[in-house]
């Protein structure tokens, strides 16, 4: 589960999951919330596979958004159905692509960078927590 909200200039996300692998997938999720609606669907034109390794489970949240929105960026390519697993601090997921152009998509805001500012993943009672604050 996810959610956004206000920063200063900037947007936020705050997800909670009850494991590792569900907070990643559903960061991505959130991510690609700020930027268009609705979610992509229909028949991808392609599956992207990502493999990243880190030393703190904040900084491999980081290196995942980063990732994704590169994809975005580069590819002009929506990504949804998102398949994650981690194992230790290795990333191994993949993402269905569609093109930007080819839905009835709508842009919300302009990512320009995944921040470390307000960046933090940690366990809780019940589940993990992570929040990440976007520039737009």
């Amino acid at each position: 589960m996810y959610e956004l909200f206000e920063h200063t200039a900037d947007l936020g996300l705050r997800v909670r999951a009850a494991d590792l692998a569900g907070l990643f997938r559903d960061a991505a999720h959130g991510l690609f919330a700020m930027i268009v609606e609705p979610p992509p669907a229909g028949s991808p034109v392609r599956r992207i596979p990502f493999e990243l390794a880190g030393e703190r489970y904040d900084f491999l949240l980081f290196d995942w958004l980063n990732e994704l929105l590169y994809v975005f960026d580069s590819q002009r390519m929506l990504l949804g159905r998102f398949a994650v697993t981690i194992d230790g601090f290795r990333l191994q997921a993949s993402a269905e692509g569609f093109p930007l152009d080819a839905g009835p998509y709508r842009l919300l805001h302009e990512v320009k960078a995944i921040t470390y500012h307000g960046l933090r993943v940690e366990r809780t009672g019940d589940g993990w927590l992570a929040e990440v604050i976007v520039d737009i």
